[in-house]
């Protein structure tokens, strides 16, 4: 059952039928409480609460950002600032991963894909330059949140990091400004006739409803306060008091309360993605009861850096980050690895989604989202930059890492 599952994962299509990844993991977690491989009361413990509240509550963040037009507003004020496509690019990358640090990088691949398209259609830019540079900013910049995508949430609540913000800066923030400055460099380097000294014509002025507008500030706010009250009661010990559900649940609360749009914000978020997360959820705890994935890795040698990172990067294009991180999990746990192990984890299993298409659900959402507007990334044009952008990644963080 696993292998059908991985395998659909990877080629998503049978015959004339064409298989989201929700669908696929929804499939294999009802095979297993269908066939007796886990019985419904251990099923229904293995689905981690707190992260379907968190994903939850950002993704009604997001689609906020969104319906009241705050999210355009604010890049079209921000990218202003950009008189030629060089700095275009550069302005967008920076900007796009340094909001995958609060906003979760699969809430930005949903609704930052119109968004880049808008911007290459107003400057005369290349779309795969302009979906390319998305991609990998999400990815990289997400690196160093544990809220910045979900596979680093499954790390920051398995392991019960006691300071989860502090933890994940101190040892991933310098490698990933370094591997940042990287993916410039290969965009820069592969798509060299874009990055012209032509003068960009200033768009037309973007219109922003100003009570949504409130309401986004509000909830925005309500992130950046508690994340940073959360880091300094940690440092003192009472971090316990304000976990990472209660920081999305306080954040989306303004708009659940005094958004007119509120019902249609609700039935725009992403629920095949709650879905899917709920179905990994049981389907992996099935995996690991019957020892399986243990089998075939090496317990003395699970936690160092370079094998988490390889591993990481290696399996995560065959069944995508986020599976592979809730079964890697209980194995670096079980031999004895420490916050460095676990930072490894959350970077490899990152950074893998900028090695293929396959590597992250947040790249196949891009893709799925272009294409609904005649665009597109090719696999082989992806992997051309992607595979090499990733292995001098994945060395920068071995070696930051190797330090402590």
């Amino acid at each position: 059952m696993l292998a059908a599952v991985f395998i659909l994962i990877a080629v998503r299509q049978v015959g004339r039928f064409t298989f989201a990844i929700w669908q696929v993991m929804l499939f294999g977690a009802l095979a297993v409480l269908i066939t007796g491989q886990i019985a419904p009361a251990d099923a229904l413990r293995s689905i981690n609460i707190d992260v379907m509240v968190f994903l939850f509550g950002m993704f009604i963040v997001g689609e906020a950002l969104v319906a009241g037009g705050y999210l355009e507003c604010i890049a079209h004020r921000f990218f202003r600032f950009a008189k030629t496509p060089h700095e275009l690019v550069v302005l967008f990358v920076l900007a796009t991963a340094l909001l995958s640090v609060f906003l979760m990088n699969d809430t930005l691949a949903i609704i930052g894909t119109p968004l880049t398209l808008a911007l290459a259609r107003r400057h005369g830019l290349s779309p795969k330059l302009m979906l390319l540079s998305l991609a990998v900013a999400v990815t990289t910049g997400s690196a160093v949140s544990p809220i910045g995508n979900p596979q680093n949430l499954l790390v920051a609540t398995a392991t019960g990091m006691p300071s989860p913000f502090a933890t994940f800066a101190w040892y991933l923030l310098i490698p990933t400004l370094f591997s940042l400055l990287l993916a410039i460099l290969f965009l820069r380097l592969f798509f060299s006739s874009e990055f012209t000294s032509r003068p960009l014509e200033p768009g037309p002025p973007v219109s922003c409803d100003s009570r949504s507008m409130r309401i986004c500030q509000c909830s925005l706010a309500i992130i950046f306060l508690l994340i940073g009250v959360k880091t300094t009661t940690s440092l003192l010990g009472l971090g316990q008091f304000i976990s990472l559900p209660v920081i999305a649940v306080c954040a989306a609360a303004p708009v659940l309360i005094f958004s007119r749009n509120r019902l249609y914000i609700l039935k725009r978020i992403d629920w095949y993605t709650l879905v899917f997360f709920a179905a990994m959820f049981v389907l992996m705890a099935s995996v690991w009861q019957t020892g399986f994935f243990q089998g075939f890795v090496d317990n003395s040698a699970a936690a160092t850096v370079p094998v988490v990172l390889a591993t990481s990067i290696i399996v995560c294009q065959f069944i995508s980050n986020v599976p592979f991180v809730a079964l890697y999990l209980p194995l670096l746990q079980q031999a004895g690895g420490s916050a460095v192990s676990f930072a490894a984890l959350a970077a490899g299993s990152t950074i893998a989604g900028n090695f293929t298409i396959l590597g992250a659900a947040s790249n196949v959402i891009i893709i799925q989202n272009a294409e609904k507007q005649g665009e597109t990334v090719t696999f082989s044009e992806f992997a051309k930059i992607g595979i090499p952008l990733t292995l001098v990644q994945a060395s920068v963080y071995w070696i930051w890492l190797s330090l402590f």
